[in-house]
């Protein structure tokens, strides 16, 4: 389960990846800022469900979607480690 602490790290973490992204593929970029407006969307949700402006049902919704993406995040960070290790195994 993820806790808000978890997912504000997250947020943040991605937040900070969008803006030096110059050297990066536009893909990687787009994806991180998808996932930094998940992030958003899921703070403005709590934060209207916390002051009684928001609907419980919209913070329930956006809190799954916002899983959803961390473990898609976590994959693919998994991954690129994953092809990391491997290039360094390989011999020069």
């Amino acid at each position: 389960m993820i806790t808000s602490s978890i997912a504000a790290t997250a947020y943040d973490r991605a937040r900070q990846a969008v803006s030096p992204a110059e050297g990066l593929p536009q893909g990687v970029t787009t994806a991180a800022s998808d996932f930094a407006k998940v992030m958003e969307q899921v703070d403005h949700a709590a934060t209207g469900a916390m002051t009684g402006q928001g609907d419980t049902h919209d913070l329930v919704q956006s809190i799954a979607q916002a899983e959803i993406a961390l473990e898609t995040v976590v994959a693919i960070r998994d991954k690129v480690v994953e092809a990391y290790q491997e290039i360094l195994r390989m011999p020069v």
